[in-house]
Formats: C-alpha cells, structure tokens, sequence
C-alpha cells in the first residue's frame, strides 16, 4: 500500500510547483506523445533526459518517484514479456516450445517497457507537483470553448479532481482493511498466486461499500454549501500567466523541434 504515491500531491516550493497548471498539463502530454515518435536511441536518451531535468526541478525525492512505480511493476513485467515473445522476427536468439524470442521482440520488449516506464513518471509528476484543486481550475480554463458546444465543462473537470483525489484515500482505506483482516488471522503471503487472488477478492466488497459511503457523503456536502454546479461560480485565486511560464512554454517548443530534427537526421 505505501509504494502507490500515483495522484498524491508532494509539497514542496520548488520551481515546477510555481508553474501555472496549464503549463504542466501541457508538457506532460506532448511528452508522453514524444515517446511515440519513433524507436530511436537517439529520441529516447532525449526524453530520458528531459525528464531527469524535470524530476531534479520538481525537487521530488526519485525514492518517492520510484516506489510509485513498484505498484505497477506487474502489468509493465507483463507488457514487457508480451512484447518479447510475440513480436516475430530475425534473427531467432531462443526458443522454448511455440515461443520464440527473435532480436526484434527483445528490442520492442526494451522499447516498450521503458516507454511504459516514462510515461507512468512523466504522468505522475504533474500530479506530485500539482493541487487538485490547480489542475480542476487549469482543465475548466483550457476546455473553456467546449461550453459554446453544450459540455459541461467545470462538471467534467471537478470529476477528474475528485477522481485523483479519490486515489490515496481509496488506497489508505484498503489498508485499513487488510489490516483488520489480518488481525482476524488472514495471512495474505501465504499460498500460490492464484490462492492470494483469493484472499483479496473478500476485501473488495468493502471497499467498495466505503468509496459508495464516502461518494455520498461528499455528494451531501456539496449539496449542503450550495453547489450547483460552475454556473455563476467565481475563482478565489483566477489563473494567470506570468514570466515563468512563458518560458517553460519556450522550453516545451525547443523540445518538440529538437525531436523532430533528431527523427529527420537519424
């Protein structure tokens, strides 16, 4: 349970937590969008290095960075090892049965595996460096056209906060509970796989009555301050562009050239 961190907010006053939400929210995604841009070496040391200079901005401890990955560390393994024996190829480096392990599986394998890597940290810095409440106000702001269509903007974007903030709750409450089921003598590393799946399974049902409890008890309080939705709302603290992040905009754009200048030369 303490290696999940993905949606928590670490607070610190370092450079990228001044930045404007907006900005962050548009680096992370042409960053995760750079990473599709080819399978080259050259992109890829890039990447890797934008997003150490990101992390060393951030003044995130990469402890913290990297124990939220460890939670996910099971579907990127598979991702991973899905890659390595299905991708078909030559030459052929081993084979066990029906499945064979070719030089292009080891490279997608590779490729994949770190592309997944850096788009769980690219992702998650915005979220470590970022409120809940910035990154509902920074998504209402940039969606703001999408009212003249009949979306419900600031709806939509008070779901996605309430999402992230949803996770360590959810997270601390089914410690709790596993908890408590070990006080009651479950040992959950006990048995096959298959046999802790089984041990766990029971654990869901109450937690998903407590997210139910918790969803209307935050319902009832919305409703009880008024909450009718972003009709008529204003914002405590408006946001504002200031000298910082035009550059951290400059910054974005010199990256986006650099890859594609990199992907016509190699």
């Amino acid at each position: 349970m303490n290696y999940i961190t993905i949606g928590q907010f670490y607070n610190v006053n370092s450079v990228l937590h001044r930045l404007d939400p907006r900005v962050k929210i548009v680096a992370s995604v042409v960053f995760m969008l750079s990473l599709f841009f080819d399978k080259n070496p050259v992109l890829f040391t890039l990447a890797v290095l934008t997003l150490g200079i990101y992390i060393h901005l951030s003044e995130v401890p990469i402890r913290y960075i990297l124990r939220g990955t460890k939670s996910l560390m099971m579907i990127i393994v598979l991702t991973g090892a899905i890659n390595l024996f299905t991708v078909k190829g030559v030459p052929v480096l081993a084979e066990f049965g029906i499945l064979k392990i070719t030089k292009n599986g080891v490279e997608a394998a590779i490729y994949t595996t770190l592309r997944l890597i850096m788009i769980i940290i690219g992702s998650s810095m915005m979220t470590y460096t970022t409120t809940p409440n910035a990154l509902t106000n920074a998504l209402e702001k940039m969606l703001a056209w999408m009212k003249k269509l009949g979306v419900p903007v600031h709806e939509f974007a008070m779901v996605m906060a309430i999402a992230l903030r949803f996770v360590p709750v959810l997270v601390d409450e089914l410690d709790k509970i596993m908890k408590a089921q070990k006080a009651r003598g479950v040992d959950f590393d006990e048995g096959n796989f298959i046999k802790r799946i089984e041990k766990i399974l029971p654990i869901l049902i109450p937690l998903i009555v407590s997210a139910m409890k918790r969803s209307e008890d935050l319902a009832l309080a919305m409703d009880a301050r008024c909450y009718h939705g972003g009709e008529g709302r204003t914002k405590m603290r408006p946001l504002q562009y200031e000298k910082r992040d035009y550059i951290a905009y400059i910054w974005i754009v010199v990256y986006v050239v650099s890859m594609l200048a990199l992907a016509v030369l190699f």
